[in-house]
């Protein structure tokens, strides 16, 4: 069931019970090939003199820039041009950072989108960003000042996650420690993505990138959201994030708000409602 609130923004304030911090592969990876790139460069002219946004996707803990695969494909599609930044899951001031070097390299208007943990990024990184002209959380965080992706998880009782975690602790260059949380592979499919087929989830499962402990214990400096439009999708099946959190976020950014009864993984799930969600988002305040 999906059922879509209009209106003003709306925050999304859950805060993501465990964050798990992985090495970033690098500070952006473009979706296609080098041929796909060029079209996708090409499609910014828009259809009818519009103007397209290049839609700027951030990923959250547990997952990589493939979870958003179904939803670039639907954009490419409808002829957006898209990048699926590598988010390096160390901690918001440090990942925004990382995220801004791909926004100055994407030049023009831009959507940006951040699924969990992400939306803690997109937050920082589009702060005083005239180019960046709409947000869109996807069962995301959306801090305000001071707060931590721990402290909103917990606001409201319903996330599943501590228990699903597999901690893994290391020693760090200085000589301190620091540990990464993954979700135990056994348990991820009903922790984080209940309604992807058993075969994907395995692999996402596999695949899935840690964050750092620290990162979900980090406050946030700034939220975008106060100056800049955005839309939200609330998962009313989320284990992570608690529905009650993400509502109580989009409600008080004011969020445009879809909610859809899916898992924290809607984008492997539903990639055309998200889709749709962001493309609205673009036709909103691109013209």
């Amino acid at each position: 069931m999906v059922s879509i609130k209009g209106g003003r923004k709306r925050l999304v304030t859950g805060a993501v019970a465990t964050v798990t911090a992985g090495l970033a592969l690098g500070a952006f990876a473009f979706s296609g090939t080098a041929d796909g790139a060029s079209e996708t460069a090409g499609a910014a002219a828009g259809v009818g003199g519009h103007t397209k946004p290049t839609i700027v996707l951030e990923h959250g803990a547990f997952a990589d820039g493939s979870s958003w695969n179904g939803v670039i494909a639907a954009l490419r599609a409808d002829g957006y041009p898209v990048v699926a930044a590598a988010n390096p899951l160390r901690g918001p001031a440090s990942d925004a950072s990382a995220l801004r070097t791909v926004l100055d390299h994407v030049k023009g208007p831009k959507i940006l989108v951040g699924h969990s943990y992400g939306g803690n990024v997109i937050s920082e990184a589009a702060t005083d960003d005239p180019d960046v002209k709409a947000l869109v959380y996807v069962a995301a965080f959306l801090p305000a000042p001071g707060e931590t992706a721990l402290e909103l998880t917990n606001k409201y009782p319903g996330s599943t996650l501590p228990d699903a975690l597999d901690p893994v602790t290391y020693q760090q260059a200085d000589g301190t420690t620091a540990t990464d949380l993954y979700i135990q592979q056994d348990k991820f499919r009903h922790q984080f993505a209940a309604d992807v087929p058993a075969q994907q989830a395995a692999l996402m499962a596999a695949e899935q990138r840690p964050i750092a402990q620290a990162a979900l214990e980090e406050k946030a400096t700034t939220a975008a959201w106060k100056t800049k439009p955005s839309w939200d999708i609330v998962t009313t099946e989320d284990l992570n994030i608690p529905a009650a959190v993400q509502r109580f976020m989009a409600e008080r950014a004011h969020a445009h708000t879809t909610e859809i009864a899916a898992s924290h993984s809607v984008a492997v799930s539903h990639p055309r409602l998200v889709a749709d969600v962001i493309e609205r988002a673009a036709r909103a305040t691109v013209r």
